[in-house]
C-alpha cells in the first residue's frame, strides 16, 4: 500500500519551515536533532503512517527551511515556538511528539510552553549536556568543535563533533563524488555552518525544566540507546529521567538509533503513544 506524502511551507517569525505530512490518524510530530533535517525519519515514517498523521520538518535554516535574514543565535525556545506554530497549522487536537537529541529539548520546551498541544512526549537522549556532573569538561569539548569549525571548516568539525557525542565518523567515499553527492555535501556544509556557529553551544547549555514538565501532566517517556551507555546524551537522558522521577527505556542502537534501527524505534514509539 502506497502512502502519499504532502509537502508544504509555513511562514514563522524569521523563517519559512518546510514540512511533510504522511498518513492519517492522530498527529505524531517527529522532531530531529540538528544538524540533521526531516529526512532522518525516512525509515520510521512508513512504519507509523498507517495509524498516525506523521509530521516531519526541517528546522529553521536547515536544508529546505530558510531564514528570512542573516543567521542569529538559535535557541531552544525559538525552535519550540516553531513546533508550536506548525502544530497549530495542522491540528486543533493535542499531538504526540517525539524528540531526538536537540529535538528532545525542543519537545520538552514545547510541552512546558503549550501543554495543551502535547498529548504525549517521547524523548530520546536529550542533548542536555549542562545537567552532567562533568558538564564543564563536556562543554569545553564541544566548544573545541566550534573552534575547529572556525579554523578548519565544517567537515573537520563534523568529524570531531561525531566523536564528541560518542559515535564513529563514517568512512570517506572512494573515488570521485557524483554530482548528487557534491550537491548533498554542499547542503551539509551549509547545515553544519549554521549548527556550529549559531546552535550547538546554546542548545547543549540549556537545562530543561523537568519539574515544570512533570507539573503539566503530559505523559513522558525517557528513552536511551542500549549501545550508547557512557555517551554524553545517554547520560543526560538518564539524569533527566531521574530528576523527573522515572526509569529510562532502553532501545536497540546508539545515539543514531532512529536511523540505524527505524523499525524497532517506530515500534517502541507506537507502543508508548498508544498507551498515552
Amino acid at each position: 500500500m502506497t502512502t502519499t506524502t504532502h509537502e508544504a511551507k509555513l511562514e514563522v517569525p524569521g523563517a519559512t519551515l518546510h514540512y511533510e505530512v504522511t498518513g492519517s490518524g492522530p498527529v505524531l510530530l517527529l522532531i530531529g536533532g540538528a544538524p540533521a533535517d526531516g529526512t532522518i525519519f525516512a525509515g520510521m515514517v512508513p512504519q507509523l503512517a498507517d495509524s498516525f498523521t506523521v509530521v516531519t520538518y526541517d528546522h529553521r535554516g536547515y536544508s529546505r527551511s530558510s531564514l528570512n535574514g542573516e543567521p542569529e543565535q538559535q535557541t531552544v525556545a525559538v525552535h519550540a515556538d516553531d513546533a508550536h506554530r506548525l502544530l497549530a497549522e495542522l491540528t486543533t487536537e493535542p499531538a504526540h511528539v517525539v524528540g531526538l537529541s536537540g529535538g528532545a529539548l525542543v519537545g520538552i520546551a514545547l510541552a512546558n510552553a503549550h501543554p495543551g498541544q502535547v498529548r504525549s512526549l517521547y524523548t530520546y537522549e536529550p542533548a542536555a549536556i549542562d545537567v552532567l556532573d562533568d558538564r564543564e569538561a563536556q562543554l569545553a569539548t564541544f566548544a573545541d568543535v566550534v573552534e575547529t569549525y572556525r579554523a578548519q571548516g565544517p567537515f573537520p568539525a563534523a568529524g570531531q563533533f561525531i566523536v564528541a557525542v560518542g559515535d564513529t565518523p563514517p568512512p570517506m567515499p572512494e573515488g570521485e563524488p557524483s554530482p548528487e553527492m557534491l550537491a548533498m555535501m554542499g547542503q551539509m556544509a551549509k547545515n553544519f555552518s549554521l549548527f556550529f556557529e549559531h546552535q550547538l553551544l546554546p542548545f547543549i547549555s540549556e537545562t530543561p525544566d523537568v519539574e515544570a514538565l512533570r507539573a503539566t501532566g503530559v505523559p513522558v517517556v525517557w528513552a536511551v540507546g542500549e549501545a550508547s551507555q557512557g555517551q554524553p546524551c545517554h547520560r543526560a537522558g538518564v539524569a533527566l529521567a531521574a530528576r523527573y522521577g522515572a526509569e529510562v527505556v532502553q532501545l536497540p542502537g546508539d545515539h543514531q538509533a532512529a536511523t540505524t534501527h527505524p523499525v524497532e524505534f517506530a515500534a517502541a514509539v507506537r507502543a508508548a503513544v498508544t498507551d498515552a
